[in-house]
């Protein structure tokens, strides 16, 4: 199986910094990068597809049909080289996920990555309404540098296995010696929940340590929306803007 990659135009690149978001648990990740891209106007530079990715296509705002992609976007922001990886889905497959995994690294051996860090969510059994982020990673010195950010490191017996690209990613990153960490907000463990509190303190911590200057008031008014629905949901609730295009059945932590 191999991954077809589209690349765009690329600028010059010193010493860049992965932050991956891909459909999870509460799409806690997915909601992050869609506001990182969409808040910082970044640019995309690369698309990835394979044979690997949902046998589904979705349908457009224009009434056609378009297949699951997953793309690289970059953004220099404070003199700093971030690139921003997305999608619609993830790979489907174990083989699909190490391969993709693999191509990523490899990308970022090429422009000499600084360090990574992935995104996902830990689904609990009832919603939490303050819920904390967690910390894990490849690099102690890494999560020490984050920690700062009122992060929980206590996360051994918290979580089972991080599977999926966003704990994968921290694995091969491992291998290849590029520093990783990820971090977890808690989220309401149900197939269709979306946990945008979750993404909001992931927010709240990369717009600290990286000034990326976001606003938060669109996040807020969803998450003020989705509160008034659960205590009494109206006859037509309006759709939150961050609904996933694919509603994939996600069992597993990231």
């Amino acid at each position: 199986m191999t991954w077809e990659i589209k690349t765009l135009k690329i600028p010059p690149l010193k010493d860049p910094i992965l932050i991956e978001g891909l459909p999870g648990i509460g799409n806690v990740g997915k909601i992050v990068m869609d506001l990182l891209v969409e808040k910082t106007k970044a640019v995309k530079i690369m698309e990835f597809f394979s044979y690997g990715m949902p046998n589904s296509v979705f349908v457009t705002q224009d009434n056609l049909i378009d297949l699951p992609k997953i793309e690289l976007y970059h953004k220099k922001i404070n003199n700093t080289d971030f690139l921003f990886l997305t999608g619609d889905v993830q790979p489907v497959s174990e083989e699909a996920s190490y391969e993709f995994c693999d191509e990523v690294i490899a990308i970022l051996q090429k422009y000499k990555c600084k360090y990574i860090v992935t995104l996902g969510g830990i689904g609990l059994n009832d919603i939490p309404q303050k819920p904390l982020v967690y910390i894990t990673g490849n690099s102690k010195s890494l999560i020490d540098e984050f920690k700062k950010l009122n992060l929980e490191t206590k996360i051994y017996g918290v979580v089972g296995p991080i599977m999926g690209i966003s704990g994968l990613l921290l694995g091969i990153a491992k291998k290849k010696n590029i520093p990783a960490v990820s971090l977890l907000a808690e989220t309401f463990g149900h197939p269709v929940y979306l946990g945008l509190k979750g993404a909001r303190e992931i927010l709240t911590r990369l717009d600290s340590k990286f000034k990326f200057n976001l606003s938060f008031k669109e996040l807020d008014e969803e998450i003020k929306m989705m509160d008034s629905q659960m205590k009494g949901v109206p006859k037509k609730a309006k759709p939150s803007k961050f609904q996933p295009k694919f509603q994939q059945e996600v069992n597993y932590i990231g």
